[in-house]
């Protein structure tokens, strides 16, 4: 099935097709690592962690890079409240970043690469362009000459007059244009630095993933992702230097996620109501969080306030609670041994893998029309509400309930809403069964005190028991 991409460039969806066949070249920038992130940052993290899980159960190899800018003028503030260093300060929320974003079931990327470990190629990239003349060093700053690219502004469409009002870099005496951005900062007394040609510095913002693309992934991109925040004036700027140095288009499809509201107001620092990732995480469970930014198109603003997230809690469990009943029925059908369905029953099994098949088809289908996930999760709840339907009979058989478990688990493949592996998340399954078994036998020797013993203990693992017609089951909170 052909994927269709809504490409920021063109503001049309497109047919993907990538440069090499069955391959896929994906830069998604990444967090500035001065601290804890946010619901904001989480969208992108979550939706492109998505887009890459469908793309690769579609057949593709995809290769995911995602940056770390660990040096910036946040951090060398934030070092200097903490009263530490800025390789320090990075590291801290580097490995914040990535415990979060484990426990939101985010799939590593391919490669992490740093700022800070790539200083040569970037000084390398900044002397092509002065020599090539879109860029100029001016008392130790080196800026590039906007004037130089034809194209400036073909990203967010805007005229170059337009684009001043959105300059992240302060205009000063030492830039020929007001439009012209610093790809080298010369050193201030005390600052983090290296050398350079120009003075000893560090880079500018936009030219770190310029770089940093071009060395993993090549001269063009297949996808260049990131929150629509980022589409002027950091992509628009990634792209001037970029195809000002190579000659190449930087990427064939930009995707821009949309903005997170809370309570309908914009998330912003000045009104204080950032909400991060670790502190959701403390009432929120990481499925329900996955949740909440899928349910809405990627596109789309998304309102976050507590019934958004409560109404996500119950979604995900619902979609558990499935799961888990699927497999205790399947784990109980030795009791039906001998069991042959009536022609009749071999019909109404034939038409319901049919639909079975129909909803699959579905679920595809919307994923594949610019990876819609509102659509491809009702198809998620269509599958839950025919096995719910299908479990109230009182004989079901081992090749449908295996085919509703495997089509469950292949969605969840790419929405990541079941709960992590057991392995991830306390108790192995084993040790939960032979727990069970000792509070069985505790209670058929009437050791209450030690049935209840385990009981508790399940309970402090998130174990629930539930009685059932088949016999006690359990679920995992």
């Amino acid at each position: 099935m052909t994927v269709y991409i809504y490409n920021t460039l063109s503001r049309e969806k497109e047919a993907f097709v990538p440069q090499e066949p069955g391959k896929v070249k994906m830069y998604v920038c990444g967090p500035t690592v001065y601290d804890y992130i946010h619901i904001g940052n989480a969208r992108p993290v979550i939706f492109f962690d998505t887009v890459r899980r469908y793309l690769e159960q579609s057949g593709y190899d995809v290769n995911y890079i995602m940056n770390f800018t660990d040096v910036d003028d946040k951090l060398i503030r934030k070092a200097e409240q903490m009263g530490t260093t800025v390789p320090e300060v990075a590291q801290t929320f580097i490995d914040a970043f990535n415990e979060d974003t484990a426990a939101l079931g985010v799939r590593s990327a391919t490669g992490n690469p740093r700022v800070t470990e790539h200083i040569q190629e970037i000084i390398d990239l900044i002397a092509a362009l002065v020599d090539k003349g879109a860029a100029y060093a001016s008392e130790g700053d080196v800026y590039f000459r906007t004037s130089s690219f034809a194209d400036y502004g073909k990203l967010s469409h805007q005229n170059i007059e337009e684009l001043q009002m959105g300059i992240r870099i302060e205009i000063g005496d030492r830039k020929e244009n007001a439009q012209d951005f610093v790809l080298w900062k010369g050193a201030k007394p005390g600052e983090i630095k290296w050398d350079s040609p120009w003075g000893p510095g560090r880079p500018g913002w936009h030219i770190e993933c310029s770089a940093m693309a071009r060395k993993y992934l090549g001269d063009t991109l297949d996808i260049h992702g990131g929150g629509a925040d980022l589409q002027f004036p950091h992509h628009e700027c990634e792209v001037a230097q970029s195809e000002s140095c190579t000659g190449h288009e930087l990427s064939n499809y930009w995707m821009h996620n949309g903005y997170i509201n809370i309570d309908n107001k914009k998330m912003s620092k000045s009104l204080g109501n950032g909400i991060t990732v670790r502190v959701l995480l403390e009432r929120a469970k990481p499925q329900a969080i996955r949740y909440f930014m899928l349910s809405t198109h990627y596109r789309s603003p998304l309102n976050f306030n507590d019934q958004t997230i409560e109404q996500a809690q119950s979604s995900v469990d619902r979609i558990a609670n499935c799961e888990a009943n699927l497999t205790h029925r399947l784990q109980s059908l030795g009791n039906l041994a001998g069991y042959e369905p009536s022609a009749t029953s071999r019909e109404a099994r034939e038409a319901l893998l049919a639909k079975l098949g129909k909803i699959e088809s579905g679920f595809h289908s919307k994923m594949s029309d610019d990876f819609n996930t509102p659509d491809a999760i009702t198809a998620v709840f269509e599958l839950v509400n025919e096995a719910n339907q299908y479990l109230q009979q009182e004989v079901t058989e081992s090749v449908v309930l295996e085919t509703f478990l495997a089509k469950l688990r292949k969605f969840d493949e790419v929405l990541g809403l079941l709960p992590l592996p057991a392995a991830q998340a306390g108790l192995l399954d084993e040790e939960v069964d032979r727990l069970i078994e000792e509070r069985n036998e505790a209670r058929r020797t009437r050791n209450w005190a030690r049935a209840d013993e385990i009981r508790d203990l399940l309970a402090e693992q998130g174990i629930l028991l539930e009685d059932t017609p088949q016999g006690i089951r359990w679920r995992r909170k």
